[in-house]
């Protein structure tokens, strides 16, 4: 049981906290998301939905009991962990889910007086048509999140997302404008544990650079891809294994793309006991388009080591 759910066992009494068991109990709400973010680098979306669905909903009804600040607090936190339910549901496979949750995310946000999430609500559902291959609702929905209004994080986030949109529409040009946009908006650190959770990643140090290897495969480009992407992955810390299969399935396959299919195999080879433990639906997207690349070449000394593993590790997947 989480720490707001514990102490929200007498929901439905009457407001009897001090101003600091206010504080204490914001607090240690605010830890444990850091740490359900953290257990969602290494575990499966099924491991963390019900503990971040049922947190959503104590945090919400907590909300009614503390002083007035506190309350937009609790509740600007419970839309947080509503955003990231929304994304372990797309992890999961649910679109729908996930689409739900991002839109909860955004009512408890305005409801707590913060009403920017709305645009970066955007961004997430942008994230579900990008995976659908729809690159001009991802376009129309990234490019709704970039007013001059908004907060510089959101609005970097949002070019980011239209540059893998272009890059979906196959738009070098507009693709690279948008990503020197993001630069130049993403120059805040990325990490914040004393202020409310940062929105978007938190493990990639430079998210511009990775994101660019990203759309430079999907421009057709991906030898410049493997390049990029390859730099990037080292500056990635060795906790983040949802980040790490992440862009090193996506790095395997430019590889394989290349027809470097050997470093591709070594690679995918090192990342699939991880592919297994995070199930992923958007990483295994990355792994199906591998194992088609790889069957290509099956006379390939690397590739018949390789695919079985690959495959056990789908049919895994697929079965959950």
């Amino acid at each position: 049981m989480g720490v707001a759910a514990s102490v929200g066992m007498n929901i439905g009494h009457p407001k009897t906290a001090s101003p600091a068991g206010d504080a204490t109990l914001l607090a240690a709400s605010r830890t444990l998301f850091d740490n359900y973010r953290q257990l969602g680098q290494a575990a499966g979306p099924g491991a963390l939905l019900p503990a971040l669905i049922a947190q959503t909903h104590s945090l919400r009804e907590l909300s009614a009991r503390t002083g007035a600040h506190t309350r937009e607090g609790l509740l600007r936190l419970a839309s947080r962990y509503a955003e990231y339910t929304g994304w372990m549901m797309q992890e999961a496979g649910n679109d729908q889910g996930a689409l739900w949750w991002t839109r909860h995310a955004v009512e408890l946000a305005a409801a707590g007086g913060d009403h920017d999430l709305a645009a970066y609500g955007h961004v997430r559902h942008a994230l579900v048509t990008l995976y659908r291959d729809d690159a001009a609702q991802t376009l129309d929905l990234a490019r709704q999140a970039q007013h001059s209004k908004l907060p510089t994080r959101i609005r970097g986030l949002a070019a980011q997302r239209e540059a893998q949109g272009h890059a979906l529409a196959g738009d070098y040009d507009a693709c690279m404008r948008s990503l020197d946009r993001a630069r130049a908006l993403l120059t805040t650190p990325a990490s914040q544990s004393d202020g409310p959770p940062i929105i978007g990643t938190t493990n990639l140090p430079d998210p511009v650079a990775m994101i660019t290897g990203w759309c430079l495969y999907d421009l057709g480009r991906p030898g410049e891809a493997a390049e990029v992407m390859s730099g990037q992955m080292a500056l990635v810390p060795p906790h983040a294994l949802r980040t790490r299969v992440r862009y090193g399935m996506r790095r395997a396959l430019a590889h394989a793309m290349a027809g470097e299919l050997e470093h591709a195999c070594d690679l995918a080879e090192r990342l699939l006991p991880a592919a297994a433990t995070v199930d992923s639906a958007t990483i295994t997207m990355d792994m199906r388009a591998l194992a088609r690349t790889l069957a290509r070449h099956p006379k390939n000394a690397a590739v018949r080591r390789v695919s079985p593993e690959l495959s056990t590790v789908l049919r895994f997947v697929n079965s959950k």
